[in-house]
């Protein structure tokens, strides 16, 4: 095999590889000899059929598959022998192809990004304040109350008169879109709660107000993202009679309230409250953290990004803000961005993440961080969680398409790394309140 360089220009590297027809011949011979051994056909023994039938039947088939595996052996051989680390897998074109006689050598380029060469940092120099949490009273006496909220019974209110904020209104409703009933906009006997969150934004704050035996006309707009998307974004109205009016019944906050949910009493309700609570404010902390230290390490890649690599992450995002643009979704600070700023930003963005990528991967990599196939099946199982009913397809899926399980291997690896980097550093604990817990920081570009 004969390797000749012709693109040397940062991580970019591109190549020429020449296969003599000859090595090409003794291998395609060596096949064809091995089909005729074992091919039957009419008129002759068996390992008896002549050279020149065997390379009628099978030739051009053998020559396929022997440029396939060549080209793919060729390429394997040149990236160990010259210890390239490739970014993203080679493009490869044949210069000239294999005759069916097999007397032409086969020459074809190889093209790719190589990996950029990564200095691990002095992780024992990187300084961190972990922001810790405790869950205080009220937070607790507020989940309480949401538990008895939901716990609540509704009495009809035999009194004829106006629906007020916190009662549930009985009602039938015809919705329409410029004029026409739509499917699924019509329902009866629904409950609302007044002010409370109906399907449509607006829907039940427009019932306040209203008494049983009148009726309503109200004005909606559905939301950009609405399940229905053909009436997503869609101004419609809703014919509305009320029916019936019920006033709420708040539990007691007490043993009663305790058992009905579960619980032996009041008491074991709270104290599971709290460590629910203390949970989420650890998995805060756990976010915080890791932004603040991914937000260091970006300062500590000093090394080129493989291009190809950054165009793939770009055009990953730029699809997300795209649809975020046609449906309103932007945040506050881009909506007055033009295209071209927004663009140059969001490459930024493409940027940074694939350079900690890389960073983060060198760390795993040259301090022996791997995921195991315990925590891969306990992904797989996890992840098969989120749609009951439907978990050994998951599985399967997962099982027969090893390049989706890797999509989870990636945060495994990634969490991995931070916590093997969070155990080198300097970190400090802060004890914070759950409001500045939960304050989200400004994005770094």
């Amino acid at each position: 095999m004969q390797v000749t360089e012709t693109l040397n220009q940062g991580l970019k590297r591109g190549f020429t590889v020449v296969v003599p027809a000859s090595e090409l011949e003794i291998k395609r011979h060596a096949k064809l000899t091995e089909l005729g051994r074992t091919m039957k056909l009419a008129g002759f023994r068996p390992g008896k059929v002549p050279m020149a039938i065997v390379k009628q039947r099978y030739g051009t088939a053998v020559t396929g598959e022997l440029l396939e595996q060549t080209v793919n052996d060729a390429t394997r051989d040149l990236m160990t022998e010259r210890g390239l680390r490739q970014a993203s897998q080679p493009k490869v074109e044949l210069v000239s192809n294999l005759e069916q006689a097999g007397v032409v050598d086969l020459e074809f380029t190889v093209e790719l990004e190589l990996l950029p060469e990564i200095t691990q940092p002095d992780l024992t120099q990187l300084t961190l304040t972990r922001l810790k949490a405790e869950p205080d009273q009220a937070t607790v006496d507020k989940a309480l109350a949401d538990i008895a909220k939901r716990q609540r019974s509704f009495e009809t209110i035999d009194e004829v008169r106006a629906a007020a904020v916190g009662e549930m209104l009985t009602v039938d409703f015809l919705g329409k879109v410029d004029g026409v009933a739509f499917d699924g906009g019509t329902a009866e006997d629904v409950n609302v709660e007044i002010g409370g969150q109906g399907f449509i934004p607006g829907f039940a704050e427009q019932l306040d107000g209203l008494v049983p035996g009148e009726s309503r006309t109200i004005e909606v707009t559905f939301p950009e993202d609405y399940q229905a998307t053909e009436l997503a974004g869609k101004a419609a109205t809703f014919d509305v009679t009320a029916k019936a009016l019920k006033r709420p019944i708040e539990p007691a906050l007490d043993d009663d309230l305790a058992k009905q949910i579960g619980f032996e009493g009041l008491e074991q309700v709270r104290e599971a409250l709290s460590g629910q609570v203390r949970q989420e404010y650890e998995q805060m902390s756990r976010m915080r953290i890791k932004r603040d230290l991914l937000d260091q390490l970006a300062t500590q890649t000093d090394f080129e990004a493989p291009e190809g690599m950054v165009e793939g992450e770009f055009a990953s995002i730029w699809s997300r803000v795209e649809q975020d643009l046609k449906a309103g979704r932007l945040d506050d600070e881009d909506k007055d961005k033009d295209e071209a700023t927004l663009r140059s930003d969001y490459r930024k963005i493409a940027e940074r993440r694939v350079k900690l990528g890389l960073l983060l991967a060198e760390i795993g990599r040259a301090n022996g961080v791997t995921v195991t196939s315990d925590e891969m099946v306990r992904a797989m199982r996890a992840e098969a969680g989120r749609y009951p009913g439907q978990e050994a397809q998951v599985i399967d899926f997962f099982r027969q398409n090893p390049q989706a399980a890797e999509t989870l291997r990636g945060p495994i690896f990634e969490n991995k790394v931070v916590d093997y980097v969070l155990e080198l550093a300097k970190v400090e604990e802060k004890i914070v309140t759950p409001e500045e817990l939960a304050e989200v920081p400004p994005a770094e570009l």
